[in-house]
């Protein structure tokens, strides 16, 4: 059986989550690749960093991962982390949101757009009695007759009124976004409603439907299901240290920003801002949406222009930790959202020790604060030392806490959150029709479509199939023109 000169080498060029899941994807599907994964920074892992600090065990991003999709489950599993994941604690739940300056629990069985029960929407305090009832005329409303994309706010604010949106739908959105939803497109944020509407002609029916085939499941609190995230015992760190670790050490190459590529007759030369120069007979850009299009003007000008399209948000999570007799408030949940028209100073907050064990010394709680996002995005000009106290100062308000936190950490994701806004979906599109015009280059990252670690992970297993297919395409074509050289 032939064997060839020499073994195909692969370029991940990005080391979050998606370069790293490309990267090992790539090898186990086909370990004789050479693979070498390019980092612009001095360590892999991108936005997800765990840090210990006085016994506290903090997350400057993701700190949990939804189960409802296997792929993150899956991917521990194979890296021998199954026995750390570890599921939300039970004797909490739900989530809370700022109502006229206190705060509420979500009303049971709301989840992030739309109720699956009607009496919790009744008898909650946060809508009046003209929101309760333009809520619930939601199943009056007709299906929209056009296709085209639509805002989330366009969205929900035609199927159940403003205050519904204002007072519920925007603050959990928020929470996952980072996002003004006036722009956000509802079609490549949250499809499944848009289904709901199609095939029901109506949210709430929708919703009821659901909640009849998951007879087990009892939605007594609102917000996210919480029952259907996980995370690993010692942070999500761990996921990141271990797929470093399932890579050759001589092959990860950090503090080496890729400035420009271009095919040669080698394939691709990737040259990095310090003059080096290599080649590589596929490439997986695996880098947020403005970087890859800086280094892909070349290659494709049309792909470039639609990637550099895509807009981003920063923010800054602010870790607090209090002592428990600090803290006045009775803490039955596992965390809280602030909407915009609150006109508070933060996004939400999570009771990060609340969720998970391990996260804080017995007798403390563990908070992450969560300021600027796309609607208040001048936060961020204030220095760590002032977010920090702001984030301080609003806790105390909201919550009834006395005294200093015993901890203070701050993370800033700048530029961290890709904004899907309305036409995301036709500008994905449209990359990936540009796409196959160059067999052994794929994309991969948040930016595309999935925000959450499970769709950056599957973004980065789906860019190593696709690689991995183009080269055999490229392999046969070479071999017909009798450009590659083998031995037997």
């Amino acid at each position: 059986m032939p064997s060839f000169a020499r073994s195909h080498r692969v370029a991940v060029i990005g080391g979050g989550i998606s370069g790293l899941a490309a990267a090992h994807q790539l090898l186990k599907l086909d370990p004789s690749l050479d693979v070498t994964l390019y980092e612009s920074g001095d360590r892999i892992g991108g936005v997800i960093k765990t840090t210990r600090k006085d016994g506290f065990l903090i997350e400057g991003a993701a700190d949990n991962f939804i189960t409802t999709s296997p792929t993150a489950i899956d991917l521990c599993k194979d890296l021998g982390l199954g026995d750390e994941l570890i599921q939300t604690n039970s004797g909490g739940g739900g989530a809370m949101v700022v109502s006229r300056g206190k705060l509420e629990p979500i009303p049971p069985g709301f989840m992030v757009m739309a109720p699956s029960r009607l009496w919790p929407i009744l008898a909650t305090k946060i809508l009046s009695p003209m929101g309760k009832l333009r809520s619930g005329m939601e199943v009056f409303v007709p299906r929209k007759k056009q296709t085209d994309d639509e805002s989330l706010r366009s969205f929900i604010c035609r199927r159940f009124g403003t205050e519904m949106f204002e007072r519920l739908v925007q603050p959990l959105v928020g929470g996952i976004y980072t996002a003004d939803p006036t722009r956000l497109s509802v079609a490549a944020t949250m499809p499944r409603f848009l289904d709901m509407e199609r095939d029901h002609g109506s949210l709430i029916r929708g919703m009821m439907a659901g909640r009849r085939k998951k007879k087990h499941s009892s939605e007594n609190r609102g917000g996210a299901r919480y029952s259907q995230f996980m995370t690993l015992r010692g942070g999500m760190s761990r996921l990141i240290d271990a797929l470093g670790n399932s890579l050759p050490s001589d092959n990860v190459r950090l503090n080496s920003r890729v400035s420009d590529l271009s095919k040669d007759d080698d394939g691709w030369l990737i040259r990095t801002e310090d003059g080096q120069a290599s080649h590589a007979d596929a490439v997986i850009v695996a880098s947020p949406a403005n970087h890859a299009s800086a280094m892909l003007r070349r290659v494709d000008t049309k792909m470039a222009r639609r990637l550099s399209n895509i807009q981003y948000a920063s923010c800054a999570v602010v870790s607090l930790a209090f002592r428990r007799d600090q803290i006045k408030t009775v803490i039955d949940s596992f965390g809280f959202v602030v909407p915009h028209i609150e006109n508070h100073f933060i996004l939400s907050c999570s009771f990060s020790s609340e969720k998970y064990d391990g996260r804080a010394p017995d007798g403390t709680i563990l908070m992450r604060v969560f300021i600027g996002g796309a609607m208040q995005p001048g936060l961020l000009r204030m220095p760590d030392q002032q977010l920090i106290e702001l984030a301080h100062w609003e806790l105390a308000k909201l919550m009834d806490i006395e005294g200093e936190p015993i901890l203070r950490h701050i993370t800033r994701q700048t530029h961290a959150m890709p904004q899907y806004h309305v036409g995301h979906k036709q500008r994905i599109a449209e990359i990936n029709e540009q796409l196959e015009h160059h067999p052994t280059l794929a994309l991969a990252g948040s930016s595309l479509s999935g925000v959450g670690v499970p769709g950056c992970i599957e973004s980065g297993q789906k860019a190593a199939a696709r690689v991995i297919a183009g080269l055999q395409r490229d392999l046969v074509e070479r071999l017909e023109a009798g450009k590659f050289q083998c031995s037997i």
